[in-house]
């Protein structure tokens, strides 16, 4: 059985305050994006673990799509499985590649061993490998707040938008891009944001992350600034970065411009 774990971006976010768990609130809205892996899991004697496309160094124990399996495999009967995943998200974007991955892994299993494990459940068992795991179980957008851990469904399509998603070859440390930013309540709640024309979104919606990043990492800036150059309608750094996004009302060609990145161009669904 197969499936196709897709990305997320980051539509705006606010650190709204400092957490006394040493954690940070924030606000945020999550939207599926058509960038995926591939994820397979077939009947076998004993396990074993294959993975293809981007390389990730980790060993196999500690894959997001392996704690996922050992964390049903503590409440329900699961069988030896061959797993292969076909990486194609990069990581360490802020694309949120890894938890998709996990929480596919989730349903796949669910729909393969027949567990009828209900969606709430199964975002309960997402909530303990990682802050957005959660959100690619019923993967819709959703405005979160909290840690990025509480979700609240919002009315939003982007369909017919091309869009287009570029990373360099940039690693920027989440932790460090926290202790960068000075936490504060925004003027006006990214909730009300969303609901405005995307027309208006480059002037009102805001990346909190993205002058400390812009500062230390010029690249990411100047990827953005080419992306309103070229006629973006709106465009971002996704999460604490490295991947930025644009969204078009006309297909986009950057592949030969951004020979370095990683590059994905596409009408969204």
């Amino acid at each position: 059985m197969i499936c196709f774990p897709n990305a997320k971006i980051n539509l705006g976010l606010n650190v709204v305050s400092k957490r006394t768990d040493g954690y940070h609130n924030i606000e945020t809205v999550f939207y599926p994006i058509p960038v995926k892996d591939a994820l397979e899991i077939v009947n076998t004697e004993k396990l074993s673990f294959t993975q293809t496309g981007i390389q990730v160094d980790a060993p196999m124990e500690k894959n997001l799509v392996i704690k996922a399996l050992n964390l049903l495999k503590t409440q329900y009967e699961i069988p030896s499985l061959e797993i292969h995943i076909l990486k194609a998200i990069p990581f360490g974007a802020g694309l949120g590649g890894g938890s998709a991955d996990a929480a596919f892994m989730l349903k796949l299993l669910n729909d393969f061993c027949k567990l009828d494990i209900h969606a709430d459940e199964l975002e309960k068992i997402a909530a303990s490998i990682g802050a957005d795991c959660p959100f690619f179980i019923r993967n819709t957008p959703v405005f979160a707040t909290g840690t990025g851990n509480i979700f609240e469904p919002v009315e939003l399509s982007l369909k017919g938008y091309h869009f287009c998603l570029i990373k360099p070859d940039v690693a920027v440390s989440t932790p460090e891009a926290y202790s960068l930013v000075t936490p504060k309540v925004p003027a006006i709640s990214l909730k009300e944001i969303i609901n405005k024309p995307v027309s208006e979104w480059k002037n009102l919606m805001i990346n909190d992350f993205e002058k400390s990043v812009f500062s230390k990492h010029p690249v990411i800036g100047r990827i953005k600034e080419t992306l309103y150059q070229a006629g973006a309608v709106y465009a971002s750094m996704s999460g604490s970065g490295s991947s930025v996004f644009g969204l078009f009302e006309a297909p986009t060609q950057f592949k030969e411009q951004f020979t370095d990145c990683f590059v994905w161009e596409g009408q969204l669904p």
